[in-house]
């Protein structure tokens, strides 16, 4: 059954309706009815694009956070070949936050680094929700150190609320980590592609999205902070989150316009999660039309332009 966000009861309330009459008709070829549910799926789709054509941040926010969200693991099945995970950090153990490893995308050889969230209860907590310790990033690192020797170009596949801020993370390092991890992104003579997926949060997100080419999917959040957060630091009141939401400018559209990321990629009517395939494959089209720009590029050429591109980030021209 699907789970509809607050935003979209009329919507819901015409695939309501559509789920009945075909009930009614139990296989049956009533043309009455057949008439109705076609009248109905073209109200509804049309009711659906009024809805998305007009998101807030916040209703943005809740589209990230959708639980049946194409996740890393999809991506990576769809449009990575051959890949092998690679695990542990080689300081202090494994981060299952943070899949990593390499395989082909489209041919090529290339290495992966992605967040992954989870699905449901048991994939959630073996992944702690997408938020990475240091061993992740540590993971992370001892990857794009692999890709640079070999000359792989490195894709990197966010989607994380943030850095886990626990106290056993914060004494292993979670700063240093994060920074490493920004700082190696940075170092790398190979191209690098980064792909906003749902949420890009705080240091977690920028520690393997400072990349020669940022993308976001249209309805993913990229911030420095979660909405609630910042209502808590601002208010002292998290409640007041959609109001964060609004000034944060964390939309694809909002961090475009800014030169934060380079390109926004269009999602399926309704969201990623009504069409995971179709937003898969624009995804994979856009990260291969990256990759084609950045081919052929020196390794100097390739840091130069990704130092120039984050420190000319809110400066004016």
């Amino acid at each position: 059954m699907r789970a509809y966000l607050d935003f979209e009861k009329p919507v819901a309330e015409l695939e309501a309706k559509i789920a009945e009459l075909r009930a009614l008709t139990d296989g049956q070829s009533g043309a009455a009815i057949t008439d109705e549910v076609v009248r109905l799926e073209g109200k509804a789709q049309q009711a659906l694009r009024d809805v998305y054509a007009a998101l807030t941040p916040w209703q943005k926010t809740q589209v990230a956070r959708h639980p049946e969200r194409p996740h890393c693991v999809h991506y990576i099945a769809q449009l990575i070949t051959d890949f092998t995970p690679l695990a542990g950090d080689r300081y202090f153990g494994e981060d299952s936050a943070i899949i990593g490893g390499f395989g082909r995308f489209r041919g090529q050889p290339v290495c992966v680094i992605g967040q992954e969230k989870g699905h449901d209860t048991e994939t959630r907590l073996k992944h702690n929700f997408g938020m990475a310790r240091p061993e992740g990033y540590r993971k992370a690192v001892r990857l794009m150190e692999l890709a640079d020797r070999f000359g792989l170009p490195v894709i990197s596949l966010v989607d994380t609320a943030g850095a886990y801020p626990g106290i056993g993370a914060e004494e292993r390092g979670q700063a240093e980590a994060i920074a490493r991890s920004t700082d190696a992104c940075l170092a790398l003579g190979v191209p690098n592609v980064a792909l906003i997926l749902g949420e890009g949060g705080s240091g977690g997100a920028i520690a393997i999205a400072t990349a020669n080419r940022v993308l976001m999917l249209e309805h993913a959040i990229y911030s420095v902070i979660s909405p609630e957060a910042a209502a808590s630091i601002l208010w002292r009141d998290s409640t007041r989150a959609q109001e964060a939401a609004s000034t944060m400018r964390i939309t694809a559209q909002d961090l475009l316009r800014l030169k934060v990321i380079d390109m926004i990629i269009s999602e399926p009517v309704g969201g990623a999660h009504r069409a995971p395939d179709a937003a898969i494959q624009a995804a994979g089209d856009a990260i291969a039309h990256s990759l084609s720009d950045l081919a052929g590029m020196s390794p100097e050429q390739l840091r130069e332009g990704r130092a120039d591109k984050f420190l000319a980030i809110g400066r004016k021209l």
